[in-house]
């Protein structure tokens, strides 16, 4: 399930990103993905190739890894993000939450660490 009034346009510096011609309250679910979940030995084989920069680790122990289909690989990354992704392992699906109010035209943005607002620096942030 994507909304309607979603979708994907140029991000300045970041490629492409997940925008809304519509505002969005707090607290809107505006994706639920399903997943295709992976092995750790099939996470070695992906991290040689450009889905490394796509996949989530996946599972309670985070052995596993996932490639979320619909948009949500597409979402990209603030440490200040307006959405977090929440993980049901068990149904083996992303949801995108907003966690403040989106306005019309504004991209969407997760924060890679999972939480929205953790400033733990990410794999390409670290200097």
């Amino acid at each position: 399930m994507v909304l309607p009034f979603l979708f994907i346009a140029p991000s300045e510096h970041k490629g492409r990103g997940v925008y809304t011609s519509e505002d969005i309250e707090e607290g809107v679910t505006v994706e639920v993905s399903p997943v295709l979940v992976m092995s750790r030995e099939e996470r070695t084989l992906l991290d040689q190739t450009l889905l490394h920069d796509y996949i989530f680790e996946w599972g309670e122990e985070k052995n596993q890894c996932c490639m979320a289909l619909g948009y949500v690989p597409v979402y990209n990354h603030s440490y200040t993000s307006n959405c977090e992704y929440g993980m049901d392992f068990e149904q083996q699906l992303i949801s995108v939450t907003t966690v403040r109010p989106v306005k019309a035209g504004e991209e969407l943005l997760v924060n890679y660490n999972g939480d929205w607002n953790d400033a733990t620096p990410v794999w390409f942030d670290v200097k």
